[in-house]
């Protein structure tokens, strides 16, 4: 099982390198395509996903097409519009299909459009700021950095529970590590690549803590729907929101964090 999830590890870390590096059409092409597998994941933990695709998954996967179409040209002036038209398609099923479709279903699809396919498309409009091929990595280090400091640290010095019924694993120490070690390493990062020190490791702090909650996020929707893992895609590791769980949410945070601590 270890050597498992390391070479499956290894060669996610690869993937990422490499896709990020090259940014445009390459890393927007795999977003999607992983955002349609997330999606897809969290359709199936929801129960919206059975023995076969039906019209209202299909009209999530049409929508996340939508709005990554739309923020390839622009996401000021037409993400919003995406999130929008996409919504129209879910009340356009409720409304014609009635009553198949109940009232919590629709919010559970819409839901998980935003919840995956947008959260995950700041990846792609991070690597598009200016600097972007710097700051985007700052997104890997303050979610997975702060889950490997805080698990040291948790291990070593943990003793007061953060989340005893969520997850009883998780420590206020390890928590305080985390937050610690994910700008302790946007400060030696921004020290490697000439960037600001003092910004970095600010960003990384902030990201690192809303890193915790959007892992936590994920831990509570499995436990609500009574799985261990998302999917299998990743061996070792689960599905695609078992890996990303805690990057959906950081994502976002620091696109809006390097436009106002970065100034960018």
């Amino acid at each position: 099982m270890f050597w498992t999830r390391l070479m499956s590890g290894v060669v996610l870390i690869a993937v990422a390198l490499l896709t990020i590096m090259a940014g445009g059409p390459v890393l927007f092409v795999t977003l999607l395509c992983v955002s349609l597998i997330g999606t897809q994941e969290l359709y199936r933990a929801l129960k919206i996903r059975e023995k076969k695709t039906d019209a209202l998954e299909a009209a999530g996967y049409v929508g996340i097409i939508i709005y990554y179409a739309g923020i390839y040209f622009s996401f000021e002036k037409f993400g919003m519009m995406g999130l929008i038209l996409s919504l129209l398609i879910f009340l356009f099923l409720y409304v014609f299909r009635y009553p198949k479709y109940q009232a919590g279903q629709i919010m559970e699809a819409y839901f998980a459009v935003i919840y995956v396919g947008v959260m995950l498309s700041f990846i792609y409009l991070t690597r598009g700021l200016p600097d972007g091929k710097f700051i985007v990595w700052l997104i890997f280090l303050c979610s997975w950095g702060c889950d490997t400091c805080a698990y040291c640290v948790g291990m070593l010095i943990g003793k007061h529970k953060m989340a005893p019924v969520l997850s009883p694993k998780k420590s206020v120490e390890g928590a305080v590590g985390g937050v610690l070690g994910a700008a302790l390493l946007g400060a030696v990062y921004a020290a490697a690549t000439s960037q600001d020190m003092a910004g970095y490791a600010v960003v990384c702090a902030v990201g690192a803590l809303i890193s915790m909650i959007g892992d936590l996020a994920a831990s509570a929707i499995k436990r609500n729907q009574e799985i261990k893992d998302y999917g299998t895609l990743i061996p070792g590791h689960g599905g695609i929101l078992d890996r990303f769980d805690s990057v959906i949410i950081t994502a976002p945070v620091i696109y809006y964090l390097a436009k106002t601590i970065l100034n960018l």
